[in-house]
């Protein structure tokens, strides 16, 4: 189950700079990465991952994933780790700027990216309504999701492309407060 001894993550100055979470946070979130590297291999793989409760019961789970693991990697180091759940800090008092890692920006963008499954950097019908039911599973009929992600659509779609880009997603989620929905309060 993890090192027992907590030792101070490696290029902690650096890390913390990069990721704007503060020395403690980056101590705590370290002794997280190593209760999770159940095997103390010095690394985590997505299986690792999978083993927490809460993400495992995330409809959004492998997506997740892939944000620790980018094009099919097995292993995930705690930089990698400290740069995922960097934009999950709190943006209050964020020395990194209003675009640095953290922001309201950068947990949007984050989120966008969860819903642009290919990577092109546009939400399309297909990447929405894909969402959608991954989110909400049997429980809503085909024909109703499809004529919920329709009407997002036709709704938040100011260029008029059958998309959302980025611009067009931000606008739509303007009314959240994303950074409090998307902060982990220990990040601080």
């Amino acid at each position: 189950m993890g090192a027992a001894a907590a030792r101070p993550p490696p290029g902690l100055g650096a890390l913390a700079e990069e990721t704007g979470l503060s020395p403690a946070a980056l101590t705590r979130l370290h002794e997280r990465f190593q209760a999770l590297d159940r095997d103390d291999k010095g690394h985590l793989s997505p299986g690792d991952l999978q083993a927490l409760e809460g993400l495992a019961l995330n409809p959004l789970c492998e997506r997740i994933l892939n944000a620790f693991f980018p094009a099919g990697a097995q292993q995930a180091d705690f930089a990698t780790f400290a740069r995922v759940l960097a934009h999950f800090r709190p943006a209050e008092g964020a020395p990194s700027g209003p675009g640095g890692p953290g922001s309201p920006g950068s947990k949007l963008r984050f989120v966008f990216q969860l819903y642009d499954l290919d990577g092109d950097g546009q939400i399309s019908y297909r990447e929405l309504l894909q969402v959608l039911r991954l989110m909400v599973g049997l429980e809503v009929p085909d024909e109703a999701l499809a004529a919920v992600a329709a009407r997002a659509l036709r709704e938040a779609d100011r260029g008029g492309r059958g998309a959302l880009c980025f611009d067009d997603f931000a606008k739509a989620m303007e009314r959240l407060d994303v950074d409090r929905r998307m902060s982990i309060w220990m990040l601080k």
